[in-house]
């Protein structure tokens, strides 16, 4: 019997991960439609896994049609405590150079046209997101991606933009100015739902660019983007296998505890559909 459960958003190249066990592919319906595409199901050195490609196989969807709601809840009806999500991003840092490794821990949400909760339609919640990932994860995968021999940046701000075209110049250096760590077109409506899911989340942010700010070595171009995430694929999966063998079942980060006092509606105002649909994340709370 696994362990306790990891999720883990990515690029495809995550599922065909080597020690992987008991893979199959699972399908999952939610109240918010079909996810990205099947989830990869396996047990990895004893615990629990789980792997989406964010943007379904075969790259079909894009940053803003990504279902990250279906994600996000089938990842909850599945059982997942802890997600890593890894994303490529642009650096906004001259000493975040392409290749290297950041694991934020603040965001900047510049989206507009994502659904980014799972209440509405007759509940109302609020939680924290003061410090939007998991202290407890971040400090893991940092740890674990610099023992694998990465140039690791344990802390930044994630700007998270709409997409799906680069930045302009003048953005870039806007979000400089801002104290922007990197640049990316994911990330954020996940941070938002699994904190709401009670679910631990951290990001791997593998820098493939400097994005256009920086004249010096040119504009953003997608296959050195490319190239160099899958010059990284190896990296990420050597970073996830080691980190799931530091996981402890138990959970003592807070994140677990996240809508504790969060759901402000009126018990008996909530309707009937909204009680069953949700179940999986408000439950235990009514």
């Amino acid at each position: 019997m696994a362990r306790s459960i990891i999720g883990v958003i990515g690029g495809s190249g995550l599922y065909q991960m080597a020690g992987l066990e008991n893979v199959r592919e699972v399908e999952v319906k939610t109240p918010f439609g079909k996810p990205s595409d099947k989830f990869v199901r396996g047990v990895l050195d004893g615990v629990g896994f789980l792997f989406l490609p964010r943007h379904g196989k075969g790259h079909r969807w894009l940053p803003t049609e990504v279902n990250s709601r279906a994600n996000i809840f089938a990842m909850k009806k599945l059982g997942v405590e802890r997600i890593i999500s890894v994303s490529a991003v642009g650096s906004l840092r001259e000493e975040i150079a392409p290749g290297h490794v950041v694991v934020p821990d603040q965001f900047i949400d510049r989206t507009t046209q994502r659904p980014s909760t799972f209440f509405g339609k007759g509940i109302v919640g609020h939680v924290s997101l003061a410090d939007p990932f998991c202290k407890d994860l971040a400090a893991k995968l940092a740890n674990a991606a610099t023992q694998e021999g990465a140039k690791v940046h344990a802390r930044g701000t994630y700007l998270c933009m709409e997409g799906p075209q680069f930045s302009t110049r003048a953005e870039s250096h806007l979000y400089r100015g801002w104290g922007a760590a990197v640049i990316g077109m994911t990330n954020i409506q996940e941070a938002k739902l699994a904190r709401e899911a009670e679910i631990c989340f951290a990001t791997l942010a593998l820098a493939t660019d400097y994005d256009c700010w920086n004249e010096a070595v040119g504009n953003v171009e997608i296959e050195q983007v490319l190239k160099v995430l899958q010059q990284n694929v190896e990296l990420a999966q050597r970073t996830i296998r080691r980190v799931v063998t530091a996981l402890s079942d138990a959970r003592s980060c807070g994140c677990e505890s996240s809508l504790k006092d969060a759901i402000i509606t009126e018990r008996t105002r909530i309707p009937k559909n909204v009680r069953a649909n949700l179940k999986p994340i408000i439950g235990k709370y009514l």
